[in-house]
């Protein structure tokens, strides 16, 4: 049994590269023209199509098969000359070889077009279709699906929504009609990828996280934090409260300047709750308070101060609050009488207060860090100082030797009070030295 294994150019690549014509028959032949067709253009995927056609007629020579080995190629001309001439040189080799069957090795989707006039003349067992991995187009289309895939968040992020939109938008267009569903389709959408966009979803694992680390260390923030949050809502209904007793409001600067005068000692108490926690967090944990801690209630203090004053004196001038009254004072012969304070007056009263409280919060804030820093200091010093007098022999005591050394090769040692010994060569009493 003889097998024509055949691959099939229409374009005539092989000859336009090497400059050869086919049909181009045997192992050998087509061998070396691999090595023309890859030194001419390494890129062509021909190459791969000719070692393919070499690997099917090696595989069937594993099994004891006959096997005609050759390569047909059409013509440049026109596509009815390459068919042609393609059928010219299949009648060639049915004439030369007599194969029983045929294996049609092809690249391409133009060359595919090439098999029905094999089949025509021989019978065709198999088609093998040469898909380069290497191509641009296939490999990076193939790789990145598969990337995406296997990526497990990016499948949540992409597909899930898809999906989803995919199920409900029938059904939604079936009940409310295709205008609406889109609409809430796409509203849904747009909310999705907000809250993607700005990483709500981290930041409510964060505040989640930190919750939990509040609540099993034990930390006073947490009851202070919802007691702040407590405070809010009061202040938040107290401004909603006095925005509505307004009598026909115009415009919206007024009832936002009503709802900060009513709301402003709420909010202000809430702030001073939760930093006065974190404060008393930090005292606990007895580590040096950073000023910042110590400064921020009375900065939540001086705000509402300067907020509450401006937005009463604006309520003032329109006459929605009446001015401040100071009644009557006296005691013994002291006699101070009624008198009214003015809204300028409230407003310089307010300011002037929060300055003060400003003022007070950054001398209490630098004396208390400025003292821990002191007390963090002589920690440090006390930790570094020697615990006794001694030397370890260095560089002091490898200075000495060198220097004694240096002078002779003698050393004198050194009693514990500091002061050289005497010599014992030398006499006491006359200072000449004994007779030998």
């Amino acid at each position: 049994m003889t097998t024509l294994v055949v691959c099939l150019d229409r374009t005539d690549d092989v000859g336009r590269k090497t400059g050869l014509r086919s049909p181009i028959v045997g192992w050998e032949a087509i061998r070396a023209l691999v090595t023309d067709v890859g030194l001419a253009d390494p890129e062509d995927s021909g190459v791969n199509s000719l070692l393919e056609t070499l690997r099917v007629a090696q595989n069937l020579r594993d099994e004891n098969e006959n096997v005609v080995v050759a390569v047909v190629s059409g013509d440049r001309e026109s596509m009815v000359s390459a068919d042609r001439s393609v059928a010219r040189q299949i009648d060639d080799l049915m004439a030369s070889h007599d194969p029983d069957s045929a294996v049609v090795v092809i690249d391409s989707a133009e060359d595919e077009r090439l098999v029905p006039i094999v089949e025509s003349r021989v019978q065709v067992d198999s088609v093998d279709r040469v898909v380069v991995r290497q191509a641009r187009d296939i490999e990076s289309t193939y790789y990145l699906l598969k990337q995406f895939l296997a990526d497990e968040e990016l499948r949540q992020t992409v597909l899930v929504p898809i999906g989803l939109t995919l199920l409900v938008f029938p059904m939604l267009a079936t009940v409310v009609g295709p205008a609406e569903g889109a609409a809430a389709i796409t509203t849904v959408i747009g909310v999705f990828l907000l809250y993607k966009g700005f990483n709500i979803d981290e930041i409510m694992t964060g505040f989640a996280h930190q919750v939990r680390e509040s609540l099993y260390s034990g930390q006073v923030s947490v009851v202070t934090y919802v007691v702040a949050a407590g405070l809010t809502l009061v202040g938040l209904f107290a401004g909603a409260l006095g925005v509505s007793n307004l009598e026909e409001p115009s415009g919206i600067l007024l009832p936002a300047v009503r709802f900060a005068f009513d709301s402003v000692p709420w909010l202000a108490a809430a702030g001073l709750t939760a930093s006065a926690g974190r404060l008393l967090d930090e005292v606990i944990r007895e580590e040096p308070i950073r000023s910042s801690y110590l400064n921020l209630p009375f900065i939540v203090v001086a705000v509402g101060l300067v907020i509450r004053g401006f937005s009463a004196y604006f309520l003032e001038q329109q006459r929605i609050i009446d001015s401040v009254l100071v009644p009557a004072i006296e005691q013994g012969v002291l006699s101070i009488d009624s008198f009214a304070i003015t809204a300028g007056e409230r407003l310089a009263l307010y300011v002037v207060s929060a300055i003060v409280v400003s003022l007070v919060g950054a001398r209490v804030a630098s004396t208390f860090s400025g003292s821990n820093g002191e007390a963090s200091e002589e920690t440090t010093l006390t930790d570094t100082e020697p615990e006794s007098g001694l030397t370890d022999g260095g560089p002091q005591s490898a200075f000495r030797s060198t220097a004694d050394l240096d002078s002779g090769g003698e050393s004198e040692a050194i009693d514990s009070d500091g002061d050289p010994p005497e010599d014992p060569t030398t006499d006491d009493e006359s200072g000449s030295s004994p007779s030998r």
